[in-house]
């Protein structure tokens, strides 16, 4: 230890928790002089450092060349345009001080340093030894497969909300199906060649993708009159395979199935040139997967114009008419395929635009916006930015911890977690807008934002598949696979983002309760928010899980639909993130389904959703936090009071259906909630396709090895309905008989019952009824009465907005440096 820094704790009477936690820290991982013998015997750690040469030590392993490949590699490397001044300047600075650094004896960056450049005793955190975001150098640009071909275009979209509501498509009945004629009657314009299928598996990557010349695979145009549309997807998140032009203004298209597979075509986004403004345009996609989609009930695509953009300030809109979902009349034996038609006019002649299933949000926009958040002199020092691990193809996956400075270690230690994450499936961009209007909201200085961040801690990560959404994938990772179907893998190397998430929450409960755990999500097959969750038949939680989406209901009614809600367990859905977390021990474990379409509830009704309606999303969330954690439970108590009825309402339902009319009171509580909803069929889950496909490789290239990783199908002697409807039947007759042991009544209050509050702060405060600008919360219950499992309508719960009755404590007198628990790490 540094004898400077020994003098001042010996001369402190309590050592300052976050030296102490610095001075083990840097013991731990032999940086404390920086001695390279000094460093771990730890591949691990060392591979890590290897596939981040940028936050290399001068002198610690080589220099920096010996890291980057080629020279395609070095002048790759992302200078954001949204680096601001102040970071500049701390670029400058770390170049000034480039001689202290290249030292022999003193080889870290741990200490800081003033305006006299005089080394100061006291250790800056430790963001090197983690390869963690850093505000004073370039950002890695995306790292993709080698055999992937990228341009080297910068695409960037303007953010714009549109001034009217943009309506679903409403069907005339005369929409035309064109038939597909393929390439065999028209002519390709757009075919990338070099992408990799299924029965390959991938082996490395590199920035900028393939090596060599990038080919030119849009048509020559023969001259100004020449109106072929140019194609182009080759850049982060785009999808298209093939354009043929089938008509002087028709083009079929084929969409890229995610790498290394043969399915999942559902997203896509490319860009088009040479546009004619008078001219109707129709686009018909014809390798869609999925037999229902939204735009078979009034789903736009979305369009983006450059000049628009340019020049009005007009972003992504939805257009398109003519719009039929529809199969596809080629029968080549395979797995049927769908076709999405539509026509469209572009605006303006000569435009370069763009066409996306939903609004494109990139690996490199999240670079950008967490560079925004280390670069913000506030924000930076209550949201802590990591690296939680590298994907396989080396891009970084990030970890935000968001609290504020807690005052003791005692009321530090007190803090729950709450534990958030999205973009899982990289295809669903709509998990990032939420994620990004959540972000927005407790990074800023609103009183609820304060609040929240001092009664918990916040792990986010907020894009755990950053591979699938550079590469323009829909579901899966580069390893072939859904990545919410291995929550319980053991493969870190296959699923490294999955398995440092689950072993970073599993440390996480080691110290902590985890009160929430959400993942964000899409759904292409039903509209609105909505949640799924896990029911536990303890009935010390009994129908606590189910409180948290009844409150989001109540307080985003035009956009979050209760009745769409399922908290059934299936087998084929053990591997998610949800279930996996609920048997860790989390209660409230859910799934966020976002819809790609829009609204069919209250002032939104058949509208579309835009980006800021999804950000609104993101503040209902932290806004509903504070309903569930209010130390006054009239609210909590008010919702299992009105899911208790709603519920037996529900077993009534049920019990009728199977011609039993009985009175259910004193024992009915004691069905299990499971066997009355219906599956979670409805969701966009897919299931397992078993190991990665290298490893599927390996098994078959050994000639004396059968293939042990496929199932035998067993056989089926009755249909699912058959099966619930007779095991439904037998367990609610079974059920009627047991006439003891009736259940604790809801209305009571007892220590030890369900109705303890999930958090009670020792501080009760009060809570500011300012928002957010942009922001609207409606606490009105305007609820739909279609679904057996909503709301009653004649449930009018008071459902004020007024929490935390004590004068909230000023955050000026608290201690300026944060406590231990703070610094938790995976």
């Amino acid at each position: 230890m540094f004898p400077a820094l020994e003098t001042e704790l010996k001369q402190e009477n309590l050592p300052d928790p976050y030296e102490d936690f610095i001075h083990h820290h840097l013991q731990y991982y032999g940086y404390f002089k920086a001695q390279k013998s000094s460093l771990p015997n730890s591949g691990t750690h060392q591979r890590l450092w290897r596939n981040s040469p940028r936050y290399m030590l001068s002198g610690s392993f080589g220099d920096r060349d010996d890291f980057i490949s080629d020279s395609l590699e070095k002048e790759m490397l992302l200078w954001p345009t949204c680096l601001s001044s102040t970071g500049h300047a701390q670029i400058d600075a770390v170049n000034r001080d480039s001689l202290l650094l290249s030292s022999p004896l003193l080889r870290s960056r741990q200490l800081i340093f003033d305006e006299l450049d005089e080394a100061s005793p006291r250790l800056r955190e430790p963001r090197e030894l983690f390869s963690c975001f850093s505000s004073r150098g370039p950002l890695q640009a995306p790292r993709w497969p080698i055999e992937c071909e990228v341009i080297k275009e910068n695409i960037h979209h303007i953010e714009w909300v549109p001034l009217q509501p943009e309506y679903f498509y409403q069907p005339t009945g005369n929409e035309k199906v064109p038939e597909i004629v393929g390439e065999e009657q028209g002519t390709v314009v757009y075919q990338l060649d070099s992408v990799p299928a299924e029965g390959t598996y991938f082996t490395s990557s590199r920035i900028g993708g393939k090596r060599g010349t990038i080919k030119e695979l849009a048509v020559t145009l023969q001259g100004p009159d020449d109106n072929t549309l140019l194609f182009e997807s080759r850049f982060e998140s785009g999808n298209l395979q093939k354009a043929v032009r089938v008509g002087i203004y028709e083009y079929e298209l084929t969409l890229r199935t995610d790498l290394y597979t043969d399915k999942h075509t559902q997203w896509f986004y490319f860009r088009v040139q040479n546009t004619r403004k008078d001219a109707t345009y129709r686009f018909t996609i014809v390798n869609l997967l999925k037999p229902k989609s939204l735009y078979a009930v009034g789903m736009k695509p979305l369009m983006y114009s450059q000049l628009d953009a340019t020049l009005y300030n007009i972003g992504w809109r939805r257009e398109g008419r003519e719009i039929k979902y529809y199969k596809n009349n080629v029968d080549d034996g395979q797995q049927p395929l769908y076709c999405l038609t539509w026509t469209t006019q572009f605006p303006h002649d000569q435009d370069t635009c763009f066409f996306a299933h939903f609004y494109p949000y990139t690996y490199t926009d999240l670079q950008c916006y967490l560079l925004s958040v280390a670069n913000n002199p506030i924000q930076s020092q209550f949201c802590k930015l990591r690296a939680l691990c590298r994907s396989l193809a080396g891009n970084t996956v990030y970890l935000l911890t968001i609290t504020n400075p807690s005052r003791t270690p005692q009321e530090a230690a007190a803090k729950k977690a709450v534990v958030l994450s999205a973009r899982v499936h990289p295809g669903e961009s709509n998990s990032s807008w939420i994620m990004n209007g959540f972000l927005d909201f407790i990074l800023s200085n609103s009183p609820d934002a304060q609040l929240l961040r001092d009664i918990f801690i916040f792990k986010v990560i907020p894009m755990l598949n950053p591979d699938g959404v550079i590469v323009g994938n829909y579901r899966c990772s580069l390893a072939g696979r859904d990545l919410n179907r291995h929550y319980k893998t053991v493969l870190k190397d296959s699923f490294p983002c999955i398995w440092y998430t689950k072993n970073m929450i599993k440390r996480l409960l080691e110290e902590r309760e985890v009160l929430l755990y959400c993942d964000f999500h899409g759904h292409s097959r039903k509209n609105n928010i909505f949640l799924y969750g896990c029911h536990s038949n303890n009935h010390k939680h009994w129908l606590h899980e189910r409180v948290f989406p009844l409150m989001l209901s109540k307080n985003a009614p035009d956009k979050f639909s209760f009745d769409s809600c399922n908290f059934k367990v299936q087998k084929c859905k053990e591997g998610t993130g949800r279930v996996v977390m609920w048997r860790m021990g989390i209660i409230n474990s859910y799934t966020m389904e976002s819809t790609f379409g829009g609204s069919t509830l209250g002032s939104k009704r058949d509208t579309h959703f835009t980006i800021e309606d999804l950000k609104s999303l993101g503040y209902h969330v932290c806004d509903t936090l504070l309903d569930f954690c209010d130390p006054d439970q009239t609210k909590y108590t008010q919702c299992l009071q009105e899911l208790k009825e709603l519920l037996q309402q529900e077993i009534n339902k049920k019990l009728n259906n199977f011609g039993q009319d009985m009175d259910l009171e004193g024992n009915w509580s004691d069905i299990p909630l499971s066997d009355i909803e219906s599956s979670t069929s409805g969701s966009d889950s897919s299931l397992s396709d078993g190991p990665p496909i290298r490893l599927l490789n390996v098994v078959a290239d050994e000639p004396n090895q059968k293939t042990v990783f496929k199932n035998p199908k067993k056989k089926r002697l009755q249909t699912r309905k058959q099966r619930d409807e007779q095991y439904q039947k037998s367990y609610l007759m079974r059920e009627l008989k047991l006439t003891e042991n009736a259940p604790t009544q809801l209305s009571g209050r007892e220590k030890g019952t369900s109705l303890d509050p999930p958090l009670t702060s020792p501080k009760n405060k009060e809570r500011n009824q300012s928002k957010k600008p942009g922001f609207t919360a409606s606490c009105s219950p305007k609820r739909s009465t279609n679904s057996s499992l909503g709301p009653a309508p004649d449930v009018k719960p008071n459902w004020s907005k007024t929490r935390y009755s004590a004068a909230r404590k000023d955050h000026a007198t608290m201690a300026v440096y944060p406590s231990l628990h703070i610094y938790t790490y995976p």
